[in-house]
């Protein structure tokens, strides 16, 4: 288990991430826009060991099980903001926390995409995986799942709004844990990933970029999802091993930190990176 105190000593108030500079943002982005077209296929896994000491690597969950392609990548909704938001996301934890992220041979920090299926899902102590709305598990990815999950992996489930994407969601999780074993339940705003290292004094609701400024500064993207969940999963010790952050979409406050300065300034900078930044200290600590 990492030692909280090397992680958190050393990093600042949301307030420094704005007073960065507007600039910095925009100069990180560039610089990761300057990727070519096929650089989310440059990493598949990266050859260290996560544990026990400082270092990490955001690693992302390809499912292979949605319906339709995605339009922007075609690859599938697994991949929805990739590279960008897992890029700075990675930069920002190593500016801001004493996390040690590796880079890569040219100079970018290292992320990694790994399917649920593959060996390499166990050398990873944190996953995220986003859009499950209209996900549905392969039967052979539910035991490794399953069971990355119970011998000490954490899960953060991220981007999907309604109802009816939640009915899915909750379905299709159910295969992996019985909620009669397994509930799922919400999140008070007392616990610790609301607070571990960033003081959140509402539950962050992150809309898209795009929703966000055309809509004049609303985050609510749908009739349905006026109200945000945090909802956790915990094993039968009361380890938290999975927070679903539904009617949010974090990763997108990541991925376009860049590209309006009001919206990195009230939601990347307020809400999108303070929780993943809560989120994926609180999973390395506990």
């Amino acid at each position: 288990m990492v030692n909280m105190h090397k992680i958190i000593i050393g990093l600042s108030i949301v307030g420094l991430v704005i007073a960065m500079a507007w600039v910095s943002g925009m100069r990180s982005v560039e610089a990761q826009r300057n990727w070519d077209q096929h650089a989310f296929e440059a990493l598949e896994y990266a050859k260290q060991i996560p544990f026990p000491d400082n270092r990490f690597t955001f690693c992302r969950v390809r499912y292979t099980s949605f319906s339709e392609p995605n339009s922007r990548h075609n690859i599938g909704r697994w991949a929805t903001d990739y590279p960008e938001s897992d890029a700075h996301f990675s930069m920002r934890l190593a500016e801001l926390t004493t996390l040690e992220i590796p880079k890569r041979k040219d100079g970018h920090f290292e992320h990694v995409v790994v399917s649920l299926t593959d060996k390499e899902l166990f050398n990873y102590p944190f996953v995220y995986l986003i859009e499950p709305g209209e996900l549905v598990f392969q039967d052979d990815e539910i035991e490794p799942l399953r069971n990355y999950l119970l011998r000490g992996g954490f899960m953060m489930v991220d981007d999907f709004w309604g109802e009816e994407e939640w009915a899915n969601w909750e379905m299709e999780i159910s295969r992996v844990f019985p909620p009669e074993e397994y509930p799922i339940v919400d999140i008070p705003l007392s616990h610790p990933i609301f607070n571990i290292v960033f003081k959140l004094e509402e539950k962050p609701q992150v809309p898209t970029a795009w929703f966000w400024m055309r809509s004049g500064g609303q985050t609510s993207e749908r009739h349905d999802s006026k109200e945000v969940h945090y909802r956790g999963i915990f094993d039968k010790k009361g380890r938290l091993m999975m927070v679903i952050c539904h009617n949010t979409d974090i990763g997108d406050g990541w991925e376009r930190e860049g590209e309006n300065e009001a919206y990195f300034t009230e939601i990347s900078a307020k809400k999108a990176y303070p929780m993943g930044i809560n989120i994926v200290v609180y999973a390395m600590t506990h």
